[in-house]
This record gives structure tokens, C-alpha cells and sequence, in this order.
């Protein structure tokens, strides 16, 4: 696979393949992300081989390309700062996942809804360029990535796939079997796909807390609001209903009980909290940026999260 102005995709680094071509797909719609995917692509290209010839001539025509694109958005707060750009990729692979849980407890299974699922996973993936993964991140990645083998496969065969969290089995994908890559709307042909399960568990996921997909934010992936001017009128666009958390009565008359030390972490965790909440309402998610307050107000007001 050779990635616009990059040279062919040496073997060593098949490891990366996918996210780099998720990172084409995403470059004129969300360019933040696409940049941490090529980011997280550098930094672990340069774990598995940064001496072989082939290896470190990709690896710099990598770098110039992040370089190029640093400077492009380099007024973006998402590039600038890292807990913003940690919210904006979080943000966007839970709505990627969020869309594709959606149609999988509707029982509407496809290609795109399983490319959602999966490339929710290699987002989750991309994470790890900002530090150690949430125990819910790491979760949502396990069960994306083998709900996206297990429909697949399920449609390779001919059986209906159950919708939700059910028993988990290990599931794995013929790395050389066509799956259609082009799966959201807008977007030109690419290469076809494949999706690989990794390490899935055998563990039974029924007690895993995955959101309902009726929490999908109003735009997801499958639409194409953020293709562009579509001739369509804000005043056309009717508000999609939201499931919002009941806010916790205690806090909207906060008094803080006695004299309350907060710690450096504490005032970066708030800031995260709210930064998170930011994110969230660009999507319309109302839920995750209420969510995001609550936690932020208590853990000012408390000292305890």
C-alpha cells in the first residue's frame, strides 16, 4: 500500500497499514485525527525497524508529512495542546463506535457499519501517543474489534449475527479477503480491506458496559454533514433526540466542605473533564459533555472523583 507521497509500504511495517489508510480516508474531514494516526504510525514504525534502508526512507517521508501538516494546522488547539487533541480523537472514535453499536442492536448489519467497528478500535489504538489507555478504552477496543470479525464473518457465511454484547469467541479475518474498504459516504475507492480480530478474548462480554447505541451522537459517520455545503439549510435539519443523564441534584447548590487541597493532577484531571466536554458538544453529544461536567464540577468542589 503506498499512501499519497509516501513510497510502497515496506513488509515490516504491515502492522501500521490500516491506520494509514484510515488516515487517507479521514484527511479532508477530520485532519486532527489523521495526523495522530500518522503520528502513531511514526512512533511505532520506529519501534519495529528504524535501520533497514527501505524502513527509514518510509519513516521520513512519514516525518515530512507530519511535519507538512503540523504547519498547516499549527493554529488548531487540538495539535497544540495534547489533552485537546487526546478528547478530539477520543471523541471521534466513540462516535465511530456509538454508530456502528447503533446499527448492531438494530439488526441492520453492512460493510460500513463494520468498518465503523473497527476503525472505533484502531482510534482507540492511536490513543496510545498520549499515554496509557482507560480501562473503558481498552474494553470498547476488544469488543469492536471482534464484533467487526464476528459480523463479518457471520455475512461471509451466511448466518444472521446477534445484535449486543453476547458470549465472545475468537473470530479472525482471511487477511487477504476483500471486505470493501470504501465505506463512508464521499469518499473515493481505496484499496480493499481487511480487518484482523487480534488478541480477542474468549471471555464471556456479557459483563462489559458497552453504551447503548441510542446514545449515538446526531451526526455519525454514516451521514455527510461534514462533507462540505450540501445546499441543505440549518433551519431544514431537525434535532435528533438525546438521552441526557439526570444531573445530580447536589450540584447545582455546591458548598465546599472545609478547606480542599487539590493537587496539580487534580486541576489536570478537571481540565480534561472539561476538555472532554468540549469535544463532545462539537458532536452534539450531549450526554458524554454533561457526563464530563459533573465530573469536573465534583472533583473541584469535593476533591474526590
Amino acid at each position: 500500500m503506498a499512501a499519497s507521497g509516501l513510497p510502497p509500504l515496506p513488509p515490516q511495517f504491515k502492522a501500521v497499514q490500516h491506520i494509514l489508510r484510515s488516515a487517507q480516508e479521514l484527511d479532508k474531514r477530520e485532519p486532527v485525527v489523521a495526523y495522530y494516526c500518522r503520528l502513531y504510525a511514526m512512533q511505532t514504525g520506529m519501534k519495529i525497524d528504524s535501520k533497514t534502508p527501505e524502513c527509514r526512507k518510509f519513516l521520513c517521508k512519514l516525518m515530512d508529512q507530519l511535519e507538512a501538516m503540523k504547519k498547516q494546522l499549527g493554529d488548531n488547539e487540538a495539535i497544540t495542546q495534547e489533552i485537546v487533541g487526546c478528547a478530539h480523537v477520543e471523541n471521534y472514535a466513540l462516535k465511530m463506535f456509538l454508530y456502528a453499536d447503533n446499527e448492531d442492536r438494530a439488526g441492520r448489519f453492512h460493510k460500513n457499519m463494520i468498518k465503523s467497528f473497527y476503525t472505533a478500535s484502531l482510534l482507540i489504538d492511536v490513543l496510545t501517543v498520549f499515554g496509557e489507555l482507560t480501562d473503558e478504552n481498552v474494553q470498547h477496543r476488544k469488543y469492536a474489534r471482534w464484533k467487526a470479525a464476528y459480523i463479518h464473518n457471520c455475512l461471509k457465511n451466511g448466518e444472521t449475527p446477534q445484535s449486543g454484547p453476547i458470549g465472545m469467541e475468537e473470530e479472525y479475518y482471511d487477511e487477504n479477503e476483500e471486505v470493501g474498504s470504501p465505506a463512508l459516504p464521499g469518499q473515493e475507492s481505496q484499496e480493499s480491506s481487511t480487518y484482523e480480530s487480534g488478541n480477542a478474548p474468549t471471555s464471556n462480554y456479557t459483563g462489559i458496559h458497552i453504551p447503548p447505541g441510542a446514545h449515538a451522537p446526531a451526526n455519525t459517520p454514516a451521514d455527510s454533514s461534514h462533507h462540505g455545503s450540501t445546499g441543505v439549510t440549518s433551519a431544514s435539519i431537525q434535532p435528533t433526540p438525546q438521552n441526557v443523564p439526570i444531573v445530580d441534584p447536589s450540584l447545582y447548590d455546591v458548598q465546599p466542605a472545609g478547606e480542599i487541597h487539590l493537587t496539580p493532577e487534580d486541576f489536570a484531571r478537571a481540565q480534561k473533564y472539561c476538555k472532554y466536554a468540549g469535544s463532545a458538544l462539537q458532536y452534539e453529544d450531549v450526554s458524554a459533555a454533561v457526563e464530563n461536567l459533573q465530573k469536573a464540577l465534583k472533583l473541584l468542589t469535593t476533591g474526590r472523583e
